[in-house]
């Protein structure tokens, strides 16, 4: 059976319209009202005053910022990505997305398959490799993507018209897709907006096709996106990088 063909005969059995319990089967899950308001604003306030010069997306390589470090270490974060991982599941990358009238910005269907990591290692299934701001990155193999779950805290509230992050459930489970069968799995499945209010999560899994249009307000949508490993030790000596 064609992947495309197969993921509509498992979209059909889950009813993807509901927000799933946890991302065991679609790949992502919606929690509420994780961090409250006030915690927040605070967030809010510390990143406006310290990370003064974004590009046309937002700010990468943000691990090394104390608030965020904070924030990545948080018990309650920390539970949510534990229990796709287990009780292992560390902190490595964090990244601000920031969409605003002055930034507003789509992202195509996709999957996202770079790691960072240590150093260059000739493993078979790693590759091609690159350097993005001063880290070392390569594309990985499945199997360790899959002991991968980012957490995006939501700093505003995540709309219908202000671009949100759009996912189709399962699509994690079919492996590293070619931008072909990326395009077939799109035609034949219906997308979900995740939708949350300001201190709510979005977990997904790196390998859910998703994507984001551009927003048709004038509200903005800043997301911390947080991403965990299982272990930093992945593959055949290659170790994740603090990002």
């Amino acid at each position: 059976m064609q992947k495309g063909k197969a993921l509509k005969h498992e979209i059909t059995k889950n009813r993807i319209g509901m927000t799933p319990p946890d991302d065991t089967t679609a790949g992502y899950q919606v929690v509420g009202n994780v961090l409250d308001q006030r915690e927040t604003a605070d967030l809010l306030e510390s990143l406006d005053s310290t990370l003064t010069t974004r590009g046309r997306a937002g700010v990468r390589h943000l691990m090394g910022h104390p608030q965020i470090q904070r924030v990545a270490r948080d018990q309650r974060l920390l539970a949510i990505a534990a229990g796709s991982l287990g009780a292992s599941a560390v902190p490595y990358r964090a990244t601000l997305f920031d969409k605003s009238p002055d930034r507003n910005w789509l992202v195509a269907w996709h999957q996202d398959k770079a790691l960072p990591v240590m150093e260059r290692r000739n493993v078979p299934g790693w590759g091609p490799w690159s350097v993005k701001g001063g880290i070392t990155y390569a594309l990985a193999p499945a199997c360790a993507l899959s002991r991968i779950v980012a957490l995006r805290v939501h700093l505003d509230d995540s709309r219908s018209d202000n671009g949100p992050l759009r996912v189709i459930p399962g699509t994690h489970r079919l492996g590293l897709l070619s931008d072909a069968e990326v395009n077939q799995v799109v035609h034949r499945a219906a997308p979900v907006d995740c939708l949350v209010t300001a201190g709510g999560i979005v977990a997904m899994r790196p390998l859910i096709l998703h994507a984001s249009s551009k927003a048709e307000t004038a509200r903005p949508r800043r997301v911390l996106h947080i991403e965990y490993a299982e272990s930093l030790d992945v593959d055949g000596g290659i170790r994740i990088a603090i990002a």
